[in-house]
């Protein structure tokens, strides 16, 4: 038997065991949003970020009216990049606890730090925050940021 059809018979043998090993479900379907959440925020990639919401996502900042839907979010997010255009995330870091699920819909909080170097010779922003995020499942079975809520955390 050639080696390539061995090769072939092995893979197509383990693969089903191999998939039942790995961790599925919701808590791990939220674990992975969370990895999205953080890479577009890292990245800087308002669309990538805009991809996580929901339709009828509201935004609650502090200090803001609330931010309503797609097309508000989408603006928002393209007027912050836009007043500090040239300056670069160095670190961010987000922490998760306690998704709840009920049905389609996930609670969560999150506790984050961010350093952004800006341009020009500004200092640097260094911020930390909590979020409380309700995440609802869509029509493409995808979790969706539906609701936020973030405030500002004490320094450590």
């Amino acid at each position: 038997m050639p080696c390539r059809l061995v090769l072939v018979s092995l893979l197509a043998a383990t693969l089903p065991l191999i998939s039942q090993t790995l961790p599925t479900g919701p808590h791990t379907e939220i674990e992975a949003f969370n990895l999205r959440l953080e890479q577009a925020t890292r990245n800087m990639d308002n669309a990538a970020m805009l991809a996580l919401w929901a339709d009828q996502g509201i935004s609650l900042l502090p200090s803001t009216k609330p931010i309503v839907g797609k097309a508000e979010i989408a603006a928002f997010l393209d007027n912050a990049t836009a007043q500090i255009k040239g300056a670069t995330m160095e670190k961010f870091e987000m922490t998760c606890h306690d998704i709840d699920i009920s049905a389609d819909t996930a609670t969560e909080w999150c506790t984050e730090h961010q350093v952004v170097l800006m341009p020009g010779g500004k200092p640097p922003f260094d911020g930390r925050g909590k979020m409380l995020l309700v995440l609802k499942r869509g029509a493409d079975a995808k979790w969706h940021l539906f609701r936020e809520m973030w405030n500002q955390a004490e320094s450590n």
